[in-house]
């Protein structure tokens, strides 16, 4: 099985953790997010992987190289000027195999530890054009409820009632026709399919961790330093 990499961001928030690395090149907890994330795919058996790249992409190619070393195979889809994540997964998807069925697409720089078998027999049971991994919505605000003029009860982190997108996706090979050349597959392409009744949602409480800021970093770090990812229990 083939997966897609969407590995194209530059990560302004993360500076200056960025200034000479993509967004998914940024280490957590002694390797690259975006390594941690072939990994957990490894695990369940997805070898070829097709990176959808452009800023500072030759840091990607040298550290990943053609995937020997990894016993995978790697290829790039490189935008010669930014085409947005929903233009980059059309340019990477021209990569697979048209006789392939299925294709695994992802953010490069989110971590889960959710199996992906129940996901994809979700998505051919449901038979929708493409079924994406829902996480629960931590805020990172704290909650604060009110009785009358005091304080009754403060929460941090609290889970809200309310699903995201995790960033992780399983995609019929002709997917790629519904994808815009340039602009964002969630402005477009997937409100169209929601409209349609073809856009699945699973829905997963496996911990999942997004990278979007430089106290994100840090938060990362400590908390695989505590309790490092675990893909034993993924097949």
């Amino acid at each position: 099985m083939y997966a897609v990499l969407i590995a194209g961001g530059r990560g302004e928030r993360l500076r200056p953790l960025t200034a000479n690395v993509p967004k998914p090149m940024v280490a957590i907890a002694g390797k690259p997010i975006m390594q941690h994330q072939v990994e957990w795919y490894q695990a369940q058996g997805v070898n070829h992987f097709v990176v959808s790249c452009g800023y500072l992409h030759e840091v990607i190619e040298d550290h990943f190289g053609d995937g020997s070393d990894l016993g995978a195979s790697f290829s790039y889809a490189v935008e010669d000027t930014p085409m947005g994540r929903g233009g980059g997964l059309r340019l990477g998807m021209q990569q697979v195999p048209r006789d392939e069925p299925i294709v695994m697409a992802s953010n490069a720089d989110i971590l889960t530890e959710q199996r992906l078998a129940p996901m994809l027999a979700q998505h051919r049971d449901d038979e929708n054009l493409a079924t994406i991994l829902l996480t629960p919505y931590v805020s990172q605000y704290g909650i604060v409820e009110v009785d009358g003029r005091k304080v009754s009860q403060f929460t941090t982190n609290p889970v809200l009632p309310h699903w995201i997108n995790g960033g992780v996706y399983v995609l019929d090979r002709s997917f790629e026709d519904h994808l815009p050349e340039v602009g964002d597959h969630e402005d477009s392409t997937f409100p169209e399919l929601a409209a349609a009744g073809r856009l699945g949602a699973f829905r997963s409480e496996a911990r999942w961790r997004g990278m979007d800021s430089v106290k994100d970093h840090a938060n990362l770090e400590e908390e695989l330093a505590e309790a490092p990812l675990n893909y034993a229990g993924v097949d």
